[in-house]
């Protein structure tokens, strides 16, 4: 039998690649060092329409259903409302633009899916003290004097990742910032608060700091303060500085304190994501402040890209150098990721009174008028699933070209690298109605217009990979228009979509040899 996959970390990343890759048909041993679950805390609480997309094909799709859907931001300066944004959707998912519920229930929910899995075997009590790789394979060893030999290493180890680290040589730079921030958990009454985010810029009662609310399932509340440099959460709990803080958010509603923590943020990424036949998913290769909730959001994917790439080379459906684009797209999404975030973090927290006097300016200004707050106010921007416009998998197509970052609560418009709008679509011989994502992550997918050959094409597509190919007329699974409204859908063209749901390649006027370059540049770079 052929060595498993190891998963080192079993955190919702690691959870994600493991359940993705037994999905793919392959063996996977997950390792962790804990002895079982801690479900301490709710940590991160935020989930992503396309993080939630991935969960739901692994059969984990409870967790949009238990979670509380958000759709509206708030963001305040003082006692005035600065601007509001709502969520946008192409497509028409079924699924919300977002729900918030704990990491502790996300990862329940995914352990009852790897306990169904017949392909995965989960071993705690197995910290890795150590990696070794070759040609042939990845030798781990574990502080227990386990060893277990892997084809493959997907390390979701979390932050306290520096064994991985240093056994492959990575460095980890970047800074950790030296604020402090308070997070509560809280189960209250407080109407009017459950579908919406808030963000309070100098709150009388946080003056020149910044408050975060959240709801959570069960009328439950994340609230996040900026807090002094010194603070200390015990001294605050034994005088009533924490209630008096709590209550000035939430007035004098009685509460109960769920769970409480101070933490400070980090922004550090390492130099590769990929070493040999270990890749690093997650916190365990970077690391980004929570305002945007871009650290699990981004983990998921990585783990995504991670599985399919690994599963093509093992099932002999790609060659090994396909392993080398994950770290090219999934490094260039964490810098993506780094980006966005510094710059929040720069507003957030301003170094030196000519940054504050700037933040007051902005602020002021716009309180003033909401056309200008909502271009120059940063109180984070919200998890988006990455542009693979630049990978070497992607054909460029210049009548669609990539319209850039977008704003606030939208998408990109559909080009090649961009994941693909999702709405419901009718495949023949399914007898329930399923979303277009469900039917392309089981391989590649080849979408062609009415005016397309389809036969000549599909026989194309086909040749050109032994991989899993699914060919579908874009007017008989799409009866309403609503995917080919999404689309932007053109006459004669082709679409050819990865088992991430992201667009390979838009062929405007599609012939055999077209499809079958495109089909042969996703797998072979």
């Amino acid at each position: 039998m052929p060595d498993p996959v190891v998963v080192i970390g079993a955190g919702p990343v690691g959870q994600t690649a493991a359940l993705l890759l037994a999905r793919w048909g392959l063996r996977v041993i997950m390792l962790d060092q804990r002895l079982e679950r801690d479900p301490v805390g709710s940590k991160a609480i935020c989930q992503q329409r396309d993080v939630l997309d991935i969960w739901a094909a692994v059969g984990a799709g409870a967790i949009a259903g238990e979670g509380l859907t958000w759709t509206t931001a708030r963001t305040y300066y003082r006692d005035r409302e600065l601007f509001s944004w709502t969520f946008t959707d192409r497509g028409r998912s079924p699924l919300p633009p977002f729900v918030n519920i704990s990491q502790a229930r996300t990862e329940e929910i995914l352990d009852g899916c790897v306990a169904a899995a017949d392909l995965i075997e989960m071993r705690w009590g197995h910290e890795v003290s150590g990696l070794t790789q070759d040609a042939d394979g990845v030798t781990v060893e574990c502080a227990n004097g386990a060893v277990v030999q892997a084809a493959y290493v997907i390390a979701c180890t979390g932050a306290r990742g520096g064994v991985v680290r240093r056994a492959l040589g990575l460095r980890f730079a970047g800074t950790s910032f030296d604020d402090r921030f308070l997070i509560c958990d809280i189960r209250a009454e407080l109407p009017g608060w459950e579908d919406e985010r808030r963000f309070h810029f100098d709150p009388p009662w946080n003056p020149d700091r910044q408050v975060l609310i959240h709801p959570c399932p069960g009328s439950t509340y994340r609230i996040d303060w900026q807090v002094p440099p010194g603070f200390d959460l015990a001294a605050e709990e034994a005088d009533g500085r924490l209630d008096r803080r709590i209550r000035q958010v939430t007035g004098g509603r009685p509460y109960e304190i769920v769970w409480r923590s101070v933490y400070r943020f980090h922004s550090r990424i390492v130099d590769r994501m990929r070493v040999g036949r270990v890749l690093l998913a997650g916190d365990c290769a970077h690391l980004v402040a929570p305002f945007g909730a871009r650290g699990l959001n981004s983990g998921v994917p990585d783990a995504e890209n991670a599985a399919w790439k690994i599963a093509f080379v093992a099932r002999g459906w790609a060659p090994a150098d396909l392993l080398e684009t994950y770290h090219l797209e999934r490094h260039a999404a964490a810098l993506e990721n780094l980006e966005v975030t510094g710059a929040t973090m720069r507003f957030l927290v301003p170094q030196g009174e000519a940054e504050w006097r700037a933040r007051r300016e902005i602020l002021h200004a716009g309180a003033a008028d909401r056309a200008t707050a909502a271009a120059t106010v940063d109180s984070g921007r919200f998890a988006e699933p990455y542009w693979y416009v630049d990978s070497p998998l992607t054909t460029p197509e210049p009548s669609r070209p990539f319209s850039g970052r977008p704003p606030k609560g939208h998408v990109p418009l559909p080009a090649p690298g961009v994941i693909v709008p999702d709405a419901p679509v009718t495949i023949p011989r399914r007898p329930h109605a399923v979303r277009l994502r469900e039917v392309v992550r089981e391989g590649l997918t080849l979408l062609l217009s009415a005016e397309c050959d389809h036969e000549a094409l599909g026989r194309s597509a086909r040749r050109a990979t032994a991989a899993p190919l699914t060919v579908l007329r874009l007017h008989e699974i799409d009866p309403s228009g609503r995917l080919a409204e999404a689309l932007t859908a053109r006459p004669g063209e082709a679409w050819l979509i990865r088992p991430d749901a992201h667009i390979a390649a838009v062929l405007p006027a599609a012939d055999p040899s077209a499809v079958a370059v495109a089909v042969r540049r996703v797998l072979t770079a």
